[in-house]
Parts: C-alpha cells; structure tokens; sequence
C-alpha cells in the first residue's frame, strides 16, 4: 500500500477536505426545490466517467497494490508544486460553493428562488468551482505518481467541461436574459478577464 508515503498523505488529507466541502453543500442544496433541469442522459455519463478517476483509482492506488503496474519516478520538486496548487484548489473549491449558497447545485439545474450571482469569486470569473477542479485535477497527477491513479483525472474532467460548460451558459443565458449576457462581457470562463467589453445596446 502507498497511503503511508508522505505525498500521498498530503493527497488523501486534501481528498478528506475537498469530498467533505462537497458533502457539505449537496445536503443543503437538498432543502431547495429545482424548477429546471438537465439532469439527461448526457449529464449521467459525465457524472460516471468522473467517478473512476477522482475516487475509485485514487483509493486503489492508496489502498491496494492493484495499480503498481502504472507507477513512475517522479521528480522531488514536482509534488511541492503540488501541494501548493491543491491548497489554492480547495480554497477555490469552497469559496465558490460558499458564494453560490443555495444556488448551487451538483448538475445542470436551477433551484427555487435562484439568483445570478455575480459576488465574491463570481466577480472575476464566471466558473470558479470548473477553475478549481483544474486545478485539483493537475494537483492530483503531481502529487501521486502513478499515471492512471494520478493523470487519468485530467481528460476525464476536460470531457465533462467542455461538453457541459456550454450548455451551463446556455440554460443562464435562457434564465437571466441580458443580464447573464453582460456579466459574460466582464468576465472570463476560467480566468479574469483583462479587458471588459461594452454591452451591446439591445436588450430582451
């Protein structure tokens, strides 16, 4: 077993914070009702191909010698950068959910009462909690060194972002109308945009 090697602690630390985060928000997302959702066949499958790279493999890798096979030397700078790109993962993990409040939700829906939220986090990127999945996925294969435990995470979560962001701005656009069109202008997807473009003059 591989739990016991100290990079791998650090990963399994940061594992028990980021689900606990997660865990946190899907029991009150429960108390709302949803009124619109694209919880379709689309959705399960990026919700299924997630699971083996962020909880399945990992454990293995920890947990049973099953994954040996894909192991490799890693470079002793490579898992302090890391550890430092997980910190700031978690922290933008729970900052967004923490921005979002009861407005959040695990798949492509929206709650009773569901506000456009444009503070905190929200102020400069429009998908905060994507941006630290990245980040977190890229901390995972630096931080375990074992190709399919580590770096299998990294295309399987570019799959479910680009085939759902889309669909996610979509359903906004859709829901809050010119509104969501102009916080798109001010800002970026991922990272802050440098210069903001003006609105267009139409209006719904």
């Amino acid at each position: 077993m591989n739990v016991s090697q100290p990079w791998n602690v650090v990963f399994l630390i940061g594992f028990v914070v980021f689900y606990g985060i997660r865990t946190a928000y899907v029991r009150a997302a429960k108390s709302e009702r949803t009124v619109i959702s694209q919880f379709d066949g689309l959705e399960k499958f990026l919700l299924a191909i997630m699971f083996p790279p962020t909880m399945l493999l990992p454990l293995l890798y920890l947990f049973t010698p099953l994954l040996s096979f894909a192991d490799y030397r890693i470079a002793s700078a490579i898992p302090w950068f890391g550890a430092a790109t997980m910190v700031v993962s978690l922290w933008l993990f729970w900052r967004s959910h923490a921005d979002l409040g009861k407005n959040w939700s695990v798949s492509v829906e929206l709650r009773e009462g569901h506000a456009l939220v444009t503070r905190g986090v929200y102020h400069f990127i429009r998908h905060p909690m994507y941006a630290a999945i990245w980040l977190w996925a890229f901390a995972q294969g630096m931080l375990l060194a074992n190709w399919l435990a580590g770096w299998s995470v990294v295309p399987a979560f570019a799959t479910m972002y680009f085939l759902r962001v889309g669909r996610e701005e979509e359903l906004m656009c859709e829901s809050f109308g010119q509104a969501y069109r102009e916080y798109m202008l001010r800002t970026g997807r991922l990272l802050p945009r440098l210069k903001t473009e003006e609105p267009s003059a139409s209006s719904d």
